[in-house]
């Protein structure tokens, strides 16, 4: 398999750069979603943050509905909703909802992660009663709203919309937790390879060697996030990739901050030891002309065998990020008529 045969697909973080603003961040996630759907981009997903400055996309679902909106064809979905800061009933009524507007096109991943801090993850699960560790029955009650079994009717509230509805469900993770969950209940699964590089093959050897066929898939199906930054030069790849690399510097200080512009050198900008832990956690990160994007990820689909890239792109000029994008998908269509 080569990036030519196997789907493409958008992970958004729907950034706020310096100096702009959540509504100039949806009106770029439109604009970037439009151009993905002429482009032949498979699906379109956008995450659940909070407390972060520099990410617009907390309201996930109605995100998810103003992407869906103003598209025709292209699916659009979660990457995730992180299930334990929500009940799973609002969930089921909020993707119903979604599902019922625009059928055949809505994605669900679910993670357990909070998506934030811990201040912000008890604000948002405070009367949850709940830390993740009761993902998998948060998870059985989720798929049962959509699904009743006999012997939940009467005893569980329906969820309306989406009782009876086909939502597609994903499991997402950076760690084996749900790569084996994902595979008990014969799930796709997504690794989370763009920030937590280190344990994807063997998360993809766990999830695969625990699936089990089921209604949804007959064999297992996984995605792995990529970062990509493409551009037509590599120096000017480099240049712009400064912006994702102090993304990262800022997170490993706890400063939680808006997309920089990028700057011409991070010496300076960060410590040796700083330098090598960035780069070990965007060691799933390409950044080159075309041809070094087009052998670098195809390296890595021999390496994995994943049947899906979902490729993220932290840039922080709008027209750079479309640049970038638009390269990869010439990748992705060669050979196609």
């Amino acid at each position: 398999m080569t990036i030519s045969n196997i789907p493409l697909s958008i992970l958004d973080l729907a950034p706020i750069v310096t100096g702009g603003s959540p509504a100039q961040s949806f009106r770029n996630t439109l604009d970037l979603a439009q151009h993905a759907e002429k482009w032949g981009y498979h699906r379109y997903w956008v995450a659940e943050h909070h407390n972060m400055p520099g990410i617009a996309s907390s309201a996930t679902s109605v995100v998810i509905g103003y992407i869906a909106a103003g598209t025709e064809k292209i699916r659009v979905g979660s990457g995730g909703i992180m299930l334990p800061n929500h009940a799973p009933l609002v969930i089921a009524e909020q993707f119903g909802t979604l599902e019922s507007m625009y059928p055949g096109r809505i994605d669900l991943g679910l993670g357990r992660a909070p998506g934030s801090d811990q201040v912000a993850a008890r604000a948002l699960r405070r009367g949850l009663g709940s830390n993740g560790e009761d993902f998998p029955e948060q998870l059985n009650e989720l798929r049962h709203y959509f699904n009743p079994t006999e012997e939940g009717r009467g005893i569980m509230p329906r969820a309306v919309p989406g009782e009876g509805l086909d939502v597609p469900i994903w499991l997402l993770g950076s760690s084996g937790f749900s790569a084996q969950l994902a595979g008990h209940h014969g799930l796709p699964f997504a690794f989370a390879s763009h920030f937590a590089p280190d344990f994807l093959v063997p998360a993809l050897k766990l999830y695969r060697d625990s699936f089990r066929p089921s209604s949804v898939l007959d064999k297992p199906y996984a995605m792995a996030g990529i970062n990509v930054i493409a551009a037509d030069t590599d120096e000017a790849a480099a240049y712009l990739a400064t912006s994702q690399e102090q993304a990262f510097l800022n997170l490993i200080r706890g400063r939680m901050g808006q997309l920089n512009p990028p700057v011409d050198t991070m010496d300076g900008l960060w410590t040796e030891q700083e330098k090598m832990m960035v780069r070990k956690q965007l060691s799933f990160t390409i950044s080159g002309t075309k041809a070094t994007v087009k052998e670098k990820l195809n390296a890595i689909i021999e390496e994995t065998s994943v049947d899906e890239l979902i490729v993220v792109s932290q840039i922080y000029d709008h027209t750079a990020r479309l640049r970038s994008f638009e390269l990869l998908a010439e990748l992705m269509n060669e050979g196609q008529v």
